[in-house]
């Protein structure tokens, strides 16, 4: 059963705060993973697949005729929700673009910020028991919207998901390599004969995975590193237990490290969840996982009133958070810290993982504190520019040879100086 603590108690054990361990075997087993296929290229990255999945690798990407057999085995109906969702998802994205913008003063002085697409990136798209086509969605659907040049996807070898290739075809992936890992993380790092060098990496995959990403960054830009899944619940006395049970184990299926947490100031609710909490657990499919992840990170948090949850709710700074009050809205503008928040008993989080169109790749792990939730501004970069005329640099000179002669960087202010020595 779930074990129901009051808040000066949760605070004292530590739980609000959480911070991931590196592991530093798996480190240097990564490193040495990545400089390999820096090294060695396609005939490393062969080797690692056949030693971790037991597959080839032959370097070509997905055919179309593979593509087009996917759609034909699979469901109507599932084709039609992966075409609505990715609608969606579109439509939100879109909202998110901001454009470059210039400014002209004094003296024929023009200043401006450009906007531009990234060329080329990479999504990693977990396989076996996590393979999700809503990964898939989420990741290109924006890099689409922003105006990648190429969108290159990598997955483990083997028979692909059917719904994974529709979805990636319905979202614009260019390329679809057969290749996961550590090795595929390295090859869209540094590229190889088959793969090319990509911008940025993109999404959730095992510890290995997680780690190489953190190991190229700086090479090429990533998304986060993501840690276990994560639900905070916020939830008066008018919420429903059963449903608040069901959201905390939609969390919990996740995988063992999962962490779903209840914060109530209502004594009768937080027995009436963990009652339903167990009920629920005895019928549930992945009622193994589930289990030692509520046992080991699931708690009930009772506290004295919905702003002291929200006191909470802000410190913890989790990944999802739901607000299951009576005043869903008025209690969204005291939340200060969260990936993304579902408002009202009717927008479980659930509906944000697969339909309703704002991203769900989200930060974990408290570090809602200072990321944002992926989106099509992180498929842009900016660059600003500069246009002095000889008038306007001439009225400027002086402060500019003054600041960089204070900071000791004289070559500085001669490139200034230089041009009225003629």
């Amino acid at each position: 059963m779930i074990e129901i603590i009051d808040a000066v108690e949760a605070k004292r054990r530590g739980i609000f705060n959480r911070s991931a361990e590196v592991d530093l075997d798996i480190t240097a087993r990564v490193a040495d993973i990545i400089a390999d296929v820096r090294s060695r290229g396609d005939i490393a990255v062969a080797e690692y697949t056949m030693l971790y999945d037991k597959c080839g690798y032959d370097g070509k990407p997905v055919s179309e005729q593979e593509i087009a057999d996917a759609y034909a085995r699979c469901d109507k109906g599932m084709i039609d929700i992966l075409r609505e969702a990715h609608a969606n998802i579109a439509a939100f994205h879109a909202r998110q673009l901001g454009g470059g913008f210039e400014m002209r003063g004094e003296d024929g002085i023009v200043l401006g910020q450009k906007v531009t697409p990234l060329a080329r990136v990479g999504i990693y798209v977990p396989g076996g028991t996590a393979s999700y086509p809503s990964t898939v969605l989420m990741n290109a659907t924006p890099a689409k919207i922003a105006g990648v040049g190429e969108i290159i996807m990598v997955t483990p070898a083997g028979r692909i998901k059917d719904e994974i290739l529709i979805a990636a075809d319905i979202a614009g992936v260019d390329k679809i390599y057969k290749v996961g890992g550590a090795q595929a993380i390295a090859a869209l790092a540094y590229g190889t004969e088959s793969i090319a060098a990509v911008d940025k990496i993109t999404g959730p995959g095992n510890i290995y995975v997680a780690t190489a990403k953190r190991l190229v960054f700086g090479q090429t830009d990533i998304d986060m590193i993501a840690g276990p899944s994560e639900v905070l619940i916020i939830a008066d006395s008018s919420a429903d237990p059963d449903c608040v049970a069901a959201d905390m184990l939609s969390q919990a299926e996740h995988d063992r490290l999962a962490s779903a947490v209840l914060v109530t100031d209502s004594s009768e609710l937080a027995r009436d969840v963990a009652t339903a909490l167990d009920r629920r657990l005895s019928a549930l499919d992945r009622a193994d996982i589930a289990s030692v992840s509520i046992e080991n990170n699931g708690k009930i948090i009772m506290c004295s009133s919905i702003d002291e949850a929200i006191d909470i709710a802000n410190s913890i700074a989790p990944e999802h958070l739901e607000l299951c009050t009576r005043d869903p809205f008025g209690d969204l503008d005291k939340v200060r810290n969260a990936g993304s928040i579902f408002l009202g008993g009717n927008t479980p989080e659930p509906v944000g993982d697969y339909f309703a169109g704002p991203n769900h790749t989200l930060p974990t792990g408290g570090s809602a504190r200072f990321s944002s939730p992926l989106s099509a501004e992180d498929f842009v970069k900016r660059s600003s520019y500069i246009y002095y005329t000889d008038k306007a640099l001439a009225k400027a000179k002086d402060k500019i040879i003054a600041f960089a002669s204070s900071e000791g960087l004289t070559a500085h202010a001669e490139s200034v100086a230089a041009r009225f020595k003629k």
